[in-house]
């Protein structure tokens, strides 16, 4: 038995600018175990600082290695492998980066792929993509280079103050895409007439305007907007979400396993939003090819009915840690069919590609 972790870093083929910053590279924490005959990945969806939320790459790497290395040892189910955490305040982050690993070694010894291991799935998921803030005309050929390609879903990364430029410059141009828009937490209730000035757009929602941990703003700000409000930071656990549908402050919820501490959490998150009339979407969090293949799995799901952002890796990077890299057809990708994961690694770029690697045990 044996268990390692590298820190990956594989530069992107452009920038990729949100309100939190600019991004040049995607520096991972890959996770390996090996128990079993069994060779399982995991991926912590960490990076170098705490910008989309408090975990970054250091902490994680500090509770995997001592708190939750201890708990894969045992193999648990994934399910059990939640229980056994609970006592451990929050670092959903890491802990989803060793319960999916737990899916793919689980799923692996029963020979069968994740996303049939997960429920009933559509064979594929639909896929919408995700655009950093840009220049308006390289927006506008980012934006024309997805239609073309068949993306079914176009978001939009905003900022204070030049949402209207954005929003407007893309909707005047394609006005019959299905658009959205992501603000990364950088309004507050002040800025309200900004807000309704992309509210006539006709966008599919409005994701995460308000605090990355607020409920209660943005439920007031959904009665003021004819576009549903998309909550993604400030849906952390199973809990928050009920409080958040049930107080109006969503309809729409992107659910990105690694925030939420795993699949085991996001199955009851989509669940509960299906139940309650909402609606459920895969994030992403510029995953190497073994974090997206985790990704297109819950995204195949039939409780997920709204287009991902789990566009084909090429997107991002000149060349990936896998051989298989995923490829769209007619916006969609249908998720590996090999036992787990169903990922081939590159094990020569993946060595290429470490910086440091640990050996837990």
């Amino acid at each position: 038995m044996s268990f390692k972790i590298r820190l990956v870093k594989i530069p992107f083929l452009a920038p990729f600018t949100t309100s939190f910053g600019t991004e040049t590279e995607r520096s991972a924490l890959v996770l390996e175990f090996e128990a079993d005959g069994i060779r399982a990945f995991g991926e912590c969806v960490t990076d170098e600082g705490p910008y989309y939320g408090y975990e970054d790459n250091q902490t994680a790497l500090h509770i995997i290695k001592d708190h939750l290395a201890a708990i894969l040892r045992r193999k648990p189910s994934p399910g059990d492998f939640i229980e056994l955490t609970e006592r451990i305040r929050g670092h959903n982050m890491a802990k989803a980066a060793i319960e999916m690993l737990l899916w793919d070694y689980h799923s692996k010894l029963e020979g069968r792929a994740v996303f049939r291991a997960l429920g009933p799935s559509k064979g594929h998921a639909d896929v919408g993509i995700s655009l950093g803030i840009a220049r308006t005309e390289e927006t506008i050929g980012r934006v024309s280079q997805a239609v073309d390609r068949g993306y079914k879903r176009v978001k939009l990364k905003i900022a204070r103050g030049r949402e209207y430029e954005i929003v407007r410059s893309v909707r005047d141009s394609f006005p019959d895409v299905e658009l959205s828009a992501d603000a990364n937490s950088c309004y507050t209730l002040k800025d309200l007439p900004g807000l309704r000035r992309v509210d006539r757009f006709g966008l599919v929602y409005l994701e995460q305007p308000l605090g990355h941990d607020d409920l209660l703003d943005h439920a007031t700000l959904a009665r003021e907007l004819s576009t549903p409000v998309c909550l993604d930071e400030s849906i952390s656990s199973v809990e928050k979400a009920r409080q958040a549908l049930e107080i109006g402050a969503c309809t729409v919820i992107n659910i990105k396993p690694g925030r939420l501490g795993g699949f085991t959490n996001s199955l009851k998150v989509a669940k509960l939003a299906r139940q309650q009339g909402g609606h459920v979407w895969v994030g992403g969090m510029l995953e190497t090819g073994v974090g997206r293949s985790f990704n297109v799995s819950f995204a195949s799901l039939r409780l997920v009915d709204y287009p991902g952002d789990t566009s084909p890796n090429d997107k991002y990077f000149a060349r990936d840690i896998v051989k298989n890299p995923f490829e769209m057809v007619r916006g969609r990708i249908s998720p590996n069919r090999g036992p787990g994961i169903g990922v081939e690694i590159d094990e020569g770029f993946l060595s290429q590609s470490t910086t440091e690697a640990w050996k837990i045990f």
